[in-house]
């Protein structure tokens, strides 16, 4: 692999201090390097640009049976974004529900390299992998879906976290996992049931067990395993106006249980602009937003990220169930509901976000109040909880919104007059820099995931790299569409080393890497599990034992993350 020499760039790398710095970064063998032989190294000409290390996005939709089904659901989404084949490139669909190679080749157009798959069911794991595999030069994790899971609800009953904690190991090396994801906890099992639940002390059917039992013991769990990323939680109520205070009351319920060694946070929570709502119904709907940043600025244990909302059609997908459900009644779209035995559940609807809309103008405002009033950026990430609240490739416009004073108040002047009398965002005046985009796209969001290699530009860090044609030292807030069109087609996306995008078009696409967690535990806890594990997969589930764990077969390119979850036993 030649060695490569990005020459000249204004860096920004927030996790090792350099912020708009013009210097040079080298990379040899894949990774980062202090020093290399230049006249054997290719060289990148980033003068007058922005560098930053490629972007890792925590948290999005793009592999596994939700997605497809909402594929299969959306033909009018692909009759709007058919992408052709080129002499490089896969033919596919794009737009809210992207085929697996488009998926791949947008997000490196915008300079991301590495994806979080963020709801993984146990037993749709195979169908993550396969496509995962198939979509090209993204790095990419799974989480594996643990909060409504029959093994799960029955630990918790019995109060058995030594159980608990070998459960959530096997079960993150049977799927190949990375995190523990919980989905409205309890209230997707009651779903089975026609219920939900309303709140953290409403009880599971069958097992007696509330959410905030559910969601205290996986996240103790969590942290005494010594997992790299924290529980990553959609908390109850989504959707619901008043749902700030679940919200909150859930950010409490984790607060005094002990971060693992090198970390404060104990819960990340995800998409929060569904959860941040205030108000008793949808027609007196407010932002919470600014009740949540209070209590996060106030304490250390919580990061989550925005979910924003963009105006546009999209397909919704998610593993609450119930809440679909509500979703389909209040918009009369078309609607799948999935179940997966004894795991998970899900639901499909599309939904356009639509700028007459009060709601949904309130949406809009809440994601960015909540990016903009929180004051570490090292805790509020940018997302669209692609597809829900938007696809990706809207990323560079929340970029603009979130620089750019001028760019907010151009679209609130746009949207429903609700935005301005029921949030707090036209009050608001606070422009992130180039630094602070680099972190919540990169540095935090890699820091958060506990990926050491990600997120950074110093010596053994991976060699994945962003060029963005924009000079920084002569942008303005009001030249907002400058760093929108930069942010969408990266100058150059470098991955491991290797050009993969110059000037948006993409020129390589090399398979990227499934980064899973391989958690140790004592062996008389792991034969305890097993032996129950077994007498329970022969009465209740249609596949047997033997055949549940996925095989390396289907991950041809991996990196098992070792976590010796002994030392918390």
């Amino acid at each position: 692999m030649r060695s490569l020499i990005v020459k000249g760039g204004y860096v920004y790398d927030p996790l090792n201090g350099v912020d708009g710095e013009r210097m040079d970064i080298l990379i040899s063998g894949g990774k980062v390097v202090e020093e290399l032989d230049e006249r054997e190294a290719k060289v990148v000409d980033a003068s007058g640009m922005v560098v930053m290390p490629g972007g890792v996005d925590l948290h999005s939709h793009i592999a596994g049976s939700k997605i497809n089904i909402g594929r299969v659901l959306r033909p009018e989404d692909h009759r709007k974004d058919p992408v052709p084949r080129t002499r490089l490139t896969r033919s596919g669909v794009g737009y809210s529900c992207p085929s697996t190679f488009v998926a791949g080749y947008r997000y490196a157009q915008l300079g991301y390299t590495s994806v979080m798959e963020a709801a993984m069911p146990p037993l749709g794991a195979r169908h993550v992998h396969e496509e995962l595999n198939d979509t090209p030069i993204l790095d990419r994790t799974a989480f594996t879906l643990f909060g409504n899971n029959y093994f799960t609800l029955k630990y918790v009953k019995a109060g058995d976290m030594g159980m608990l904690k070998a459960f959530i190991a096997w079960l993150l090396r049977a799927t190949r996992g990375y995190a523990v994801k919980i989905v409205n906890p309890g209230g997707v099992e009651n779903w089975k049931w026609g219920r939900n639940v309303g709140g953290l002390d409403d009880l599971v059917y069958n097992f007696e067990v509330s959410p905030r039992q559910i969601i205290t013991s996986l996240a103790r769990a969590n942290e005494e395993l010594g997992l790299p990323h924290t529980i990553h939680l959609h908390c109850n109520n989504l959707g619901v106006p008043g749902n700030y205070e679940t919200t909150i009351d859930t950010m409490e319920a984790v607060r005094d249980i002990k971060p693992r060694e090198g970390r404060r946070a104990t819960v990340h929570i995800v998409h929060c602009q569904f959860n941040a709502l205030d108000g008793d119904n949808w027609m007196n709907v407010r932002s919470g937003a600014a009740k949540i940043a209070r209590y996060v600025n106030a304490h250390s244990h919580v990061t989550l990220d925005i979910g924003q909302a963009i105006f546009t059609d999209t397909t919704t997908m998610t593993g609450d169930g119930p809440w679909q459900f509500r979703l389909h009644n209040l918009t009369g779209n078309k609607w799948v509901n999935s179940d997966v035995e004894m795991e998970a559940g899900a639901g499909v609807v599309p939904y356009t976000f639509r700028k007459n809309n009060p709601a949904n103008a309130i949406q809009w405002a809440i994601g960015l109040e909540l990016a903009l009033l929180i004051y570490d950026p090292w805790r509020v990430y940018m997302t669209t909880d692609h597809p829900n609240g938007g696809p990706f490739t809207f990323y560079p416009k929340v970029i603009s919104w979130l620089m750019s004073r001028k760019a907010r108040t151009e679209t609130m002047l746009e949207i429903h007059k609700a935005c301005m009398r029921r949030t707090t965002l036209a009050g608001i005046y606070r422009e992130y820099d180039f630094g602070e985009i680099a972190t919540v796209t990169r540095a935090a969001t890699a820091k958060a995931l506990g990926l050491k290699d990600k997120g950074h530009l110093g010596p053994g860090a991976d060699g994945d790299v962003s060029v963005y044609d924009i000079d920084p030292t002569d942008w303005r807030p009001s030249m907002y569409r400058q760093v929108e069109k930069a942010f969408s087609r990266a100058a150059y996306t470098i991955k491991g080393g290797e050009i993969v995008v110059k000037d948006g078009e993409v020129v390589a696409a090399p398979p990227g890497t499934t980064i899973w967690a391989d958690v140790k535990i004592p062996e008389d806890a792991e034969e305890e599990l097993m032996r129950d594990l077994e007498a329970d997969f022969r009465s209740y589930y249609t596949i047997s034992l033997a055949n549940y764990p996925v095989q390396d077969e289907y991950l041809p390119v991996q990196e098992r993350v070792a976590v010796d979850g002994r030392r918390g036993w």
